[in-house]
């Protein structure tokens, strides 16, 4: 950049989650995943979009930029996958051509890809782009999890399906740089064999896993001893290898094989079918093996590199009841997880490996901030004026209220068991929604939880939602004790708060659990009594934080439902014509954007009779 600053922008694609992100002079600010403007669930295409809102955000052309990097190293990836598959799959390289990914042609040839995208843009510079740079997979989720972090040292755990090669790696992280330690080769990865579960299950891969992972509390852990004795070998400091005779991942286009579906007694479940409490216990014995992987591994990194901190990106690292045993259990006083902790992240990773490693900046962790991420408040923005053009485009029928006004009505409205649909500020950057682009409601309501699954979300009744807590309020409502702003965490809810079950309660097996209070907050309560939790900040959600303690005022409870402003099988909304869509084809109550305000009993007839339900590949 012509005035001193460095601009690196970051770029993750072609496999899922594309994402784009640009880190100036070391500072995050801005980082976006295509899917949310694309409207593609999991869009791995190019992130030409976002990388437009990028650049815009902070005012630069493609002219300003000093850096361009890519998130893994395609070549070695082809290689590697070649030599793999030739291993598994003697019949020869004809075979390979056509299980390779689809994204090879795209990552071998990406500085054409660029120049093709970013003309199509009218970002083409006059000067040519400048250098691609490219840093490894892992190296790329060991930066997004470390440089944000709060600590000055800390070990760094990463964990996923596969990057160039490694599927699991350990780092030390010392001021502004990264020395890996050790590392788990492909084809011997936990997030495939996570996966090759959700597949089994029928479930859809790289995006069912947090239903299998809300299901496993309705299973009894009946399958872990197959597991352990079949598929995997597990030494004691947490390393591991498959037995490749039961996965099909490594030669093939399906995760399991016959003998897996041999060992668990029939073929996978088909897709929308009714679930069984084989698949609960399926669940809750691939889930019990991978927490105490994560236990094992966590401790022996500990005693290896005798630090007190750990961070966590990868795939796995959105297993957040993993995480919450791990801290709860583990050896770390102190646990960071990046919030975008998948391949999106990797975009943010890279950026921020060039400016710390490659260019040898040194970081400075503010302790008096929870990290470096602003929240994950780091996509779009739109202003009271974007949001009522556009509503008056379409005629809607809209209120404007200060917060000393608007913040108390939708305390009582929420208090009246309405669901809302919230959308303020910069959206999140990460698969959660974070009370940027939510849909909230009262979590002491028991019928909430059904008709927001059923009428809202229009997806599976087992699945839990979220409680959003105030951070000063945490310890009075659940067993934890440290922040957890990204929703990345599972913890018990509060004693004091849960609900004794009657004898004949206590008997109910598998889903037959579902429709019984545990909590004062029933709502935001798993079969198992825990929570997967978001604390919400005064320094980075001040409006939120604001409509809590109104709802604490009127109730005494400063707790909400927050689950993300979307339907099933479609990504979480960015612009008001998403938000408002979504709000007129769904049953939600009420829509508050920024100030504006909008009920649905007031709102002209919606003239898309589209089922939603219907308009979406739906997984």
């Amino acid at each position: 950049m012509g005035d001193g600053l460095t601009a690196i922008l970051g770029i993750s694609a072609y496999y899922h989650d594309s994402a784009a992100a640009l880190v100036v002079d070391g500072k995050i600010t801005a980082a976006a995943q295509e899917e949310r403007f694309t409207r593609k669930k999991h869009d791995p295409a190019f992130p030409r979009h976002a990388a437009a809102y990028c650049l815009r955000e902070a005012s630069l052309s493609l002219a300003d930029i000093d850096h361009i990097v890519f998130y893994d190293k395609p070549l070695i990836k082809f290689e590697r996958l070649l030599e793999t598959y030739l291993s598994y799959a003697p019949r020869g390289f004809r075979s390979f051509l056509t299980a390779i990914p689809v994204w090879l042609k795209e990552k071998l040839y990406l500085k054409k890809t660029l120049k093709r995208e970013f003309a199509d843009l009218g970002q083409m510079p006059e000067k040519d782009l400048p250098a691609l740079m490219f840093t490894e997979h892992h190296q790329a989720h060991a930066a997004s999890a470390f440089f944000p972090s709060p600590y000055d040292r800390a070990a760094v755990l990463c964990l996923d399906g596969v990057g160039e090669w490694a599927t699991s790696s350990v780092w030390l992280g010392d001021g502004h740089q990264l020395t890996p330690q050790w590392e788990i080769d492909f084809p011997h990865s936990l997030g495939l064999l996570y996966s090759a579960f959700t597949y089994y299950t029928g479930f859809k891969v790289n995006s069912g896993e947090y239903k299998l992972m809300g299901l496993a509390p309705y299973g009894e852990p009946r399958y872990v001893d197959r597991i352990l004795d079949n598929l995997i070998d597990i030494k004691e400091d947490g390393s591991f290898r498959l037995d490749m005779r039961f996965f099909n991942y490594a030669a093939g286009l399906t995760m399991t094989g016959e003998a897996f579906h041999r060992l668990f007694d029939g073929p996978p479940r088909a897709a929308e079918s009714e679930i069984t409490q084989k698949e609960m216990d399926m669940a809750r014995s691939i889930q019990v093996v991978t927490e105490e992987i994560v236990l094992k591994l966590a401790r022996a990194v500990h005693r290896e590199l005798q630090v007190d901190n750990l961070c966590l990106a990868g795939g796995v690292a959105l297993n957040c009841v993993a995480n919450g045993r791990l801290l709860r259990e583990g050896p770390f006083d102190n646990i960071w997880v990046q919030p975008a902790a998948g391949d999106a992240g990797g975009a943010l990773g890279a950026a921020l490996a060039i400016w710390h490693e490659y260019l040898e900046q040194p970081r400075q962790p503010d302790p008096e901030k929870l990290d470096a991420m602003a929240g994950s408040y780091l996509g779009p923005r739109y202003s009271e004026n974007d949001i009522t053009r556009y509503l008056d485009s379409v005629n809607a029928v809209y209120e404007i209220l200060p917060d000393a006004e608007l913040m108390p009505r939708l305390a009582r409205i929420m208090a009246d068991e309405n669901v809302i649909g919230w959308f303020q500020g910069r959206m999140e950057f990460g698969p959660r929604a974070l009370c940027a682009r939510s849909i909230i409601g009262d979590p002491r309501s028991p019928k909430m939880q059904s008709t927001m699954n059923l009428k809202i979300k229009y997806r599976e009744s087992f699945r839990p939602f979220a409680p959003v807590v105030k951070a000063d309020k945490l310890g009075e409502w659940f067993e934890h004790a440290s922040p957890s702003p990204y929703m990345l965490m599972v913890a018990p809810v509060a004693a004091q708060r849960r609900l004794t079950m009657t004898p004949e309660q206590e008997k109910l097996f598998g889903i037959e659990k579902l429709n019984i209070p545990r909590s004062e907050i029933p709502a935001v309560t798993h079969v198992d009594y825990s929570a997967r939790l978001q604390t919400a900040h005064p320094e980075t959600n001040p409006r939120f934080c604001h409509l809590l303690d109104e709802f604490d005022k009127l109730t005494g409870c400063p707790v909400s439902v927050n689950t993300s402003f979307n339907v099933r099988g479609e990504p979480i909304v960015n612009t008001p014509e998403d938000a408002y869509r979504c709000f007129m084809r769904t049953e939600m109550d009420y829509l508050v954007m920024e100030n504006v305000i909008l009920e649905k009993n007031r709102q002209p007839e919606w003239q898309d009779a589209t089922d939603w339900r219907q308009e979406f590949e739906l997984d």
